[in-house]
């Protein structure tokens, strides 16, 4: 499995794990009626929580996954040469998180996918309105959009790394 890979499945792990962290704490606050159904500012600050919570989430998983990374390099290396030279596992480690033109084609058909469902979820959540739902049903329908929206972008690269992708 490839760095790119890895990555991926890191960062799209952690989103759906903070996601489903969200989806447990509003429900359980909605049904314990903590918080009054109608209560935007609760729904939107319990959100910009989330938001930072996923942001934080993210770096310190990225810096741990990098750091887990470079030590398996270093013991393949090891293991390999029997030796462990710096510059030759500094080497490796930027061989292996290259980016080439495949990548960022990948990354472009991907983030179009995932602002697809991002927006048709924008759209159902605008249409909820029309259909007289709760505002609360408004911001939920849009967060967890984006948030499926850009798990469906990670699912979609995974997709690409492992089929192919063609221009067109």
């Amino acid at each position: 499995m490839s760095y790119q890979e890895k990555r991926i499945i890191t960062s799209t792990v952690t989103g759906a794990l903070v996601l489903g962290a969200y989806c447990i704490y509003a429900i359980g606050k909605y049904q314990s009626g903590a918080v009054a159904p109608e209560d935007l500012k609760f729904w939107a600050s319990t959100m910009l929580i989330f938001i930072g919570i996923g942001a934080a989430a993210t770096i310190v998983i990225q810096i741990v996954f990098h750091i887990l990374l470079s030590i398996s390099i270093a013991v393949k290396e090891k293991i390999r040469d029997g030796q462990c030279d710096d510059e030759e596992i500094e080497k490796t480690i930027e061989a292996e998180m290259v980016e080439d033109e495949m990548d960022k084609l990948i990354e472009l058909k991907s983030t179009r996918i995932g602002f697809i469902f991002a927006g048709i979820g924008f759209v159902a959540a605008l249409g909820s309105l029309v259909l007289t739902f709760s505002p609360v049903v408004m911001l939920n329908m849009m967060f967890i959009s984006f948030s499926i929206g850009s798990m469906f972008e990670g699912f979609a690269q995974l997709y690409f790394y492992r089929k192919g992708i063609h221009n067109g």
